[in-house]
């Protein structure tokens, strides 16, 4: 079988898309700066995000880091005497206003997907960075890859929801840690620890990371969102409640053809072919 690639236009050459076999792959690539987000890149991240994940022919996403970083987070340089001056006007209350806005089309849109999210880290994801990767439902990492929350050394106490994915990610003595320490955590302890899934070599990270949101997209759309559905209701509502909603969803999914397509091909003994109905 050829996989098609169509390439996306993002606006801008920091941020690169092409749709290869129903995956949208999405790199931040700013290389030279260990692909920190900046005033382009993370317009455009927010719109890829939105436009991927609605589109019915994109079965997953996969966000990764062009040459040897996933994302060293903020704009350090920035944060300094280069600042936008329209932000440096803003009163108190417009600056906290436009923040949590732009959290919201970020790590709030990603997180609300409805489609499987995979985070590749070539190397390190520091402070948003870190935020962007945990906000996906899966990190593979490769061997020298490392995460650091980055926020205590520029003084500052964290954004884009990184002390709540950090908790549900490996509970709060160590986000606590991670959060009050900014130490550098390498790909083996964040395996321990539940920070990332997988481990690989670096020279197989991105074909490996591919392939697992391949066969992610390859698979039944309906229940994969009823899934995360499911999952996303684990963390906020007793047993009781999210058993019903599980039900619920159970039974609508017995209504799909992919349903239908899954069972005669256990019965056929071969591959179920899904359309995402």
């Amino acid at each position: 079988m050829t996989s098609t690639e169509t390439i996306i236009d993002t606006g801008t050459s920091e941020l690169l898309c092409v749709i290869r076999d129903r995956v949208a792959v999405i790199t931040l690539n700013r290389p030279e700066v260990r692909n920190a987000l900046s005033d382009t890149l993370t317009p455009a991240l927010r719109t890829m995000i939105r436009t991927c994940g609605e589109n019915p022919d994109v079965g997953a996403l996969l966000i990764t880091g062009a040459g040897t970083a996933f994302c060293a987070g903020g704009n350090v340089k920035g944060m300094g005497a280069h600042r936008d001056q329209k932000k440096l006007d803003m009163s108190h209350e417009e600056k906290v206003a436009d923040l949590q806005e732009r959290q919201r089309l970020l790590t709030g849109a990603l997180v609300s997907v409805r489609k499987p999210t995979i985070a590749a880290l070539p190397g390190p994801a520091a402070g948003a960075g870190l935020a962007i990767a945990m906000a996906c439902d899966i990190r593979i990492a490769a061997e020298s890859a490392f995460v650091s929350t980055g926020y205590l050394k520029v003084g500052l106490s964290g954004d884009y929801g990184i002390a709540w994915l950090l908790t549900r990610l490996v509970g709060t003595a160590r986000a606590r840690e991670l959060m009050f320490t900014s130490d550098k955590v390498d790909a083996t302890r964040c395996a321990a620890i539940g920070l990332v899934n997988r481990v690989v070599p670096d020279a197989k990270l991105q074909d490996e990371a591919f392939a697992l949101a391949r066969s992610m997209a390859e698979g039944p759309t309906i229940a994969l969102r009823y899934m995360k559905d499911n999952l996303d209701e684990a963390l906020l509502f007793d047993f009781a409640t999210a058993r019903d909603h599980e039900a619920e969803r159970l039974i609508r999914t017995t209504m799909t053809a992919d349903h239908r397509e899954a069972v005669q091909a256990f019965i056929e003994k071969r591959k179920a072919v899904f359309k995402g109905n």
